[in-house]
């Protein structure tokens, strides 16, 4: 059975504020923008779990024994996963001792050091993939670690909130706050996220550095799909896949 598109009756209690802020003049959004806001995507399928959704994805997309880096690697649950189920050649790396140590227990070998210190001491493609997931928002030189991971791998993998979500331009235009939301739990004191970004941000970077963009996925209403640049309002979380070549 079909979707109905929502009405005016069914929009969600704060797009009918931001609604009301336009009409009254509060704030300046262009019209498209809160049409898009209620757009219903036929395309898209629902994800069994939206925590750590992108783990799903790339696992999938990952080939059985390639050689992979994760950088930022947290408690090691993506790498284990891979080694096991893919049977990938992995490495970690995480600042975080005890995060470290979590996964060493897992059986996920790690290097407790900081990314900006490690990644020179890696050949040119030496890795199949190299993985960078919730962690290039926290980075205090995010071009410098991007570059370095299109040397050293042959495609990479980042993952970041995205701080063109609707969301996020509502809290900020409306309640002028700091947004808070699933992807963005933080307050502002508090936050690791010193470098924040769009998907159109990092769309253009690739454009504008001769980074090929092999595919983007995005988590658009609780459901995983395929995404452009035209999608930067409605992604909250973006996970990209990108080489040099």
């Amino acid at each position: 059975m079909a979707k109905e598109k929502p009405t005016k009756d069914t929009l969600t209690p704060d797009l009918a504020i931001l609604e009301k802020a336009v009409a009254d003049n509060r704030v300046n959004f262009d019209p498209e923008l809160l049409g898009a806001l209620t757009q219903v995507y036929d395309e898209t399928v629902p994800c069994e779990s939206l925590h750590r959704w992108q783990d799903r994805v790339i696992v999938k997309e990952i080939p059985k024994g390639a050689y992979v880096l994760d950088l930022g690697c947290g408690r090691g649950e993506l790498l284990g996963q891979l080694i096991r189920e893919m049977e990938v050649h992995g490495q970690a790396v995480e600042v975080d001792p005890e995060a470290a140590m979590a996964a060493m227990e897992l059986g996920v070998p790690v290097l407790n050091i900081d990314i900006s210190e490690v990644l020179s001491d890696f050949s040119d493609q030496s890795f199949d993939y190299i993985i960078l997931e919730s962690t290039v928002q926290t980075l205090w030189e995010p071009l410098s670690v991007l570059s370095e991971i299109l040397r050293v791998g042959k495609r990479c993998v980042v993952s970041f909130p995205n701080f063109g979500h609707w969301r996020t331009r509502y809290d900020l235009a409306v309640k002028g706050r700091m947004p808070v939301t699933e992807s963005l739990p933080f307050q502002w004191y508090d936050t690791p996220n010193i470098r924040v970004l769009t998907v159109s941000d990092f769309m253009d970077w690739c454009a504008k550095n001769s980074v090929k963009l092999i595919c983007a996925y995005g988590l658009i209403n609780g459901r995983v799909r395929c995404i452009t640049e035209k999608d930067n309002l409605m992604v909250e979380e973006a996970l990209m896949f990108f080489s040099r070549d």
